[in-house]
């Protein structure tokens, strides 16, 4: 593990850098960059999209606190659009952070030494866009971060740094997304200057223990009943913030947010048993007793709450 640790009050003297980010995961990369006083001159993330029930444009997280920084922002449809201006800048690094986009080579060729990615990650397991839903999902007993240099090809450039962090069994998405974030930034922190100054030399990844996560889809959050209610529930803690997990009970469309898988099994699949005020549903093997939901269009409720209100409407 590398020691080289930086002051917040230092002032770097190493090129400029661009950050490349889009999600509230990036944020917190940059947020620790500039409050460090690293050279953060202009910030490339994707254009405003429609947000909510009103599709009301919204800008990325990055996007509003970069503009109330003085730092300047870019939105290209296509990186290309952006290349003359960062051709402008002196030989700037990149950092990047879940931005969303391929990055072309004749774009990584504008950097130097390149693109610093953060990736949520012990690479080469889990390249892609949603590593740590799919750690939660394979049932892993640790993830980490890695802060790899980028490549054309997929997540799949040599690595500077990682870290192992240990995975409980009952641990969220939106959980690990926190504690990866503020973990990945202070590697980055302390890794970055190493990197600028060419003391710091990657290693290749084993291309050969390479795997994948994919691109999330609105439909994985289908919940199948005929599963077992192992994986239900560990779909439901990788899915709580998108796709979130749908399901029906009796005539209510609801989002689980919170469950937990028992032995006990009462029925068929989909089965629902009230017991006082424990709502239990039967899955293909075993079942399980939800926690926390939400009928579409109402709060999150406990589940006391929701049988209080909704009891007649499931059938049972």
């Amino acid at each position: 593990m590398i020691t080289h640790l930086v002051s917040p009050e230092a002032t770097y003297s190493m090129n400029n850098i661009v950050f490349f980010g889009t999600e509230d995961f990036s944020l917190i990369s940059l947020k620790a960059l500039v409050d460090a006083n690293f050279p953060i001159v202009a910030v490339v993330t994707k254009p405003d999209s429609p947000k909510g029930r009103g599709h009301v444009m919204t800008p990325p997280a990055v996007k509003s606190f970069a503009l109330e920084h003085g730092i300047t922002v870019w939105q290209p449809q296509k990186l290309s659009d952006i290349n003359e201006e960062i051709a402008k800048l002196n030989k700037p690094i990149g950092v990047l952070v879940s931005y969303g986009k391929i990055i072309p080579q004749t774009t990584l060729d504008l950097f130097v030494p390149g693109i610093i990615n953060l990736h949520p990650s012990l690479l080469p397991k889990y390249r892609g866009p949603s590593p740590i839903e799919t750690a939660i999902l394979m049932g892993e007993e640790k993830t980490g971060i890695s802060i790899m240099q980028l490549t054309a090809e997929m997540d799949a450039g040599p690595i500077f740094q990682q870290i192992e962090i240990p995975m409980s069994g009952n641990v969220t998405a939106e959980q690990l997304y926190d504690s990866l974030g503020k973990k990945g930034s202070d590697l980055l922190l302390q890794v970055l200057p190493s990197i600028a100054d060419g003391s710091l030399v990657p290693e290749s990844q084993n291309d050969s223990l390479a795997t994948y996560s994919k691109i999330l889809k609105k439909s994985d959050g289908n919940i199948d009943w005929n599963e077992e209610a192992e994986i239900i529930e560990a779909r439901i803690r990788a899915y709580i913030s998108w796709p979130q997990s749908h399901t029906k009970l009796g005539n209510i469309e609801v989002i689980i947010a919170k469950a937990q898988a028992i032995d006990a099994n009462y029925g068929n699949p989909g089965n629902i048993t009230v017991n006082n005020n424990e709502l239990i549903i039967d899955a293909g093997l075993g079942a399980l007793r939800i926690l926390e939901l939400k009928p579409l269009g109402k709060k999150e409720m406990p589940i006391s709450a929701f049988l209080s209100g909704y009891r007649t409407q499931l059938g049972v």
